[in-house]
């Protein structure tokens, strides 16, 4: 597969128009979604200062693989439940999976007060190496430079990693870098890559003790 850039494409609707319910917890960094579509039923609950405890199911192994690494990585606690058209493709669990872990991780900062706001990471993986970088700027946008040798891994097709990280991108109002510089296995790439967002999104969302009160930004919003 050919290097894969994303210079930010307009959002797309998934199907018929989403129904999304929410829950926060008052005090806690912590939130509950539902969204409903024709294509996919997707519930997530997150905890953005957890201990890396997960319980996944989107239907497609691999990737339940992959956001378990990022709940341990990133040390988010994570429950996802998805069911999708799989019978028709992997595509709308995919990205649809990403679009409610972006609203999800959009709501649970609140206004950001007092996060570092920016990421990075840069992970190693035997042969493979990967780095990330996020700015939770509120202003959308991707770029994917990933290159895999084999277009499934497990179960899971590879150009939708691409897909994934579009639909959390545009729904957490992120800024996310993601380029695997090199490596031979197609498994190790994808992890890797999962692995370093996880490290990214972990910094960005840390809070700085010194500007607890503060907003990250000269324009006093994000």
């Amino acid at each position: 597969m050919k290097a894969s850039k994303n210079i930010m494409r307009s959002p797309t609707s998934s199907g018929a128009r989403p129904r999304t319910n929410a829950k926060t917890r008052p005090g806690k960094r912590s939130v509950q979604l539902e969204r409903v579509t024709t294509e996919t039923q997707i519930r997530v609950r997150l905890t953005l200062d957890g201990k890396g405890r997960y319980n996944v199911r989107t239907g497609i192994r691999f990737f339940d693989h992959m956001l378990e690494l990022f709940s341990q990585h990133g040390g988010f606690d994570l429950e996802v439940r998805a069911t999708g058209d799989l019978d028709v493709d992997q595509h709308h669990t995919v990205e649809d999976v990403g679009i409610v872990l972006g609203d999800a991780f959009r709501q649970a900062l609140g206004d950001k007060r007092g996060i570092n706001r920016a990421g990075y990471f840069i992970m190693p993986l035997d042969e493979t190496l990967a780095v990330a970088a996020v700015d939770l700027s509120g202003r959308p946008y991707l770029v994917c430079d990933a290159r895999f040798q084999q277009p499934t891994v497990g179960d899971l097709q590879t150009e939708l990693v691409e897909d994934f990280f579009y639909g959390f991108a545009t729904h957490a109002g992120a800024n996310v870098h993601v380029k695997l510089l090199y490596g031979r296995s197609t498994h190790h790439a994808v992890e890797a890559l999962f692995k370093t967002f996880a490290r990214a999104m972990k910094m960005a969302v840390s809070r700085d003790a010194r500007m607890k009160r503060e907003m990250p930004s000269t324009k006093g919003l994000l």
